[in-house]
């Protein structure tokens, strides 16, 4: 188990706080084992694990516990043993019906510190959210990183080097399990496989009331096939009524929306940079952990180019920034990241193989006048840099600490 530090840090100040400790992401995406690191460190403070108490509602065993009124009786008997602050662990809340009342009421009645999980983002958009407003703290919890993947390859494998890592990488992706499958490639295909087909099923389905998944898995698949790619929902309908499947603009919105709720995909907005308006059409959308996508649809090598972005564009979002589309002019820049006041800009390429490409690529930001960091960011092995801009391999820029 790594220690994922990127994260503590950033929960490591709200330990022992009032507030609720919300984590997020994609089912399998290591929430639980955060619960753990959390643990670990409250036990390292001197705190006795027996004023733990942890729950997990995919669990069976306590599915007698998935409503607020037996939740709130279960904990308030538990907790009356227990000398001191009470530490709760719930793990997939989501599962118990109206949880919110009950976390709310903990908070009222209880001396606690309360952590909680959960695989849809709508945990905390909905109506019951109201009675935790103001007094949580969320966190996004992602698949690994190309620096964690290294890590635990790296255990298994020890004799490996980067490329041959980022090689890997590139076609399994950042689920965290695959490590316990010593990432046989054949294991870890059906494993991927399998998970999308629960966050499909679970998170995707069931949460929404999905009647025609057949719909759904068409959009999946054409989102899947078109990472990166800006396309509109009315470009998704016409290309789904070519295929003789009729689907309005509007559900074609609401099933991606139900993805992305999901943490399936991502949505990423265009920015026109010259009039610093946020564009209302042809959003970009990028894949949760590129692994899944070459397990269940395949086409990570074909679309390497596509997929190299969807990979840089999840660093971006691990490190805390909000990342937009840049357009300036008739030109596109793939991100525009920023982060309490700091700005960066990135190009991302396969290959600088050609003067057009180069020159495609580096020109881009010849219309943006400010000195914000702007990167170019390839497979390449030769350092390209030119006219301030800064030309990266990939597996340097996302294993630097900062990009500066």
């Amino acid at each position: 188990m790594i220690k994922r530090e990127t994260y503590m840090r950033r929960i490591r100040p709200f330990i022992g706080s009032e507030l609720i400790k919300v984590l997020t992401g994609i089912r399998r995406s290591g929430k639980s084992v955060m619960l753990n690191l959390i643990q670990d460190e409250l036990t390292e403070r001197g705190i006795d694990q027996r004023q733990f108490i942890c729950l997990n509602f995919e669990n069976m065993s306590n599915a007698h516990l998935c409503t607020a009124a037996a939740l709130h009786e279960e904990i308030i008997r538990r907790a009356a043993g227990i000398e001191g602050k009470v530490y709760l662990f719930f793990d997939e809340i989501q599962e118990v019906k109206s949880w919110e009342k009950c976390i709310n009421s903990f908070r009222v009645e209880l001396d606690c510190d309360i952590y909680i999980t959960g695989s849809n983002a709508k945990l905390l958009s909905g109506e019951l959210a109201t009675y935790l407003a103001g007094r949580y703290v969320e966190f996004v919890i992602y698949p690994f990183s190309f620096e964690e993947f290294t890590e635990l390859y790296l255990t298994v494998f020890p004799n490996t080097d980067t490329r041959q890592c980022f090689s890997k990488y590139l076609t399994l992706g950042g689920m965290p399990y695959l490590s316990n499958l010593s990432y046989d490639e054949n294991a870890s295909r059906q494993y991927l496989k399998d998970l999308f087909n629960s966050v499909e099923l679970k998170d995707v389905v069931k949460r929404n009331n999905i009647r025609d998944v057949d719909m759904l898995e068409r959009i999946i698949s054409y989102i899947t096939a078109n990472i990166g790619t800006t396309f509109s929902s009315t470009s998704v309908s016409r290309y789904l009524k070519n295929e003789g499947r009729s689907v309005s603009p509007e559900t074609v919105l609401n099933y991606i929306k139900a993805c992305t709720d999901a943490f399936l995909f991502y949505q990423v907005k265009r920015q026109d940079l010259q009039g610093k308006k946020i564009l209302t059409v042809n959003e970009k959308y990028y894949v949760a952990d590129h692994g899944i996508r070459d397990a269940v649809f395949g086409g990570n090598m074909k679309d390497i180019n596509l997929v190299l972005e969807n990979i840089v564009y999840m660093e971006l979002l691990r490190r805390g920034y909000t990342v937009t589309v840049g357009k300036v002019s008739d030109k596109e820049i793939d991100f525009v990241c920023e982060n309490q006041g700091n700005k960066l800009y990135v190009q991302v390429a396969y290959l600088l193989s050609s003067d057009d490409t180069i020159n495609r690529e580096f020109g881009a930001f010849f219309g943006i006048r400010d000195n914000f960091p702007k990167y170019v960011v390839t497979l390449d092995e030769f350092d390209m840099s030119r006219d301030g801009i800064k030309h990266r391999n990939i597996r340097d820029f996302l294993l630097a600490k900062e990009w500066i």
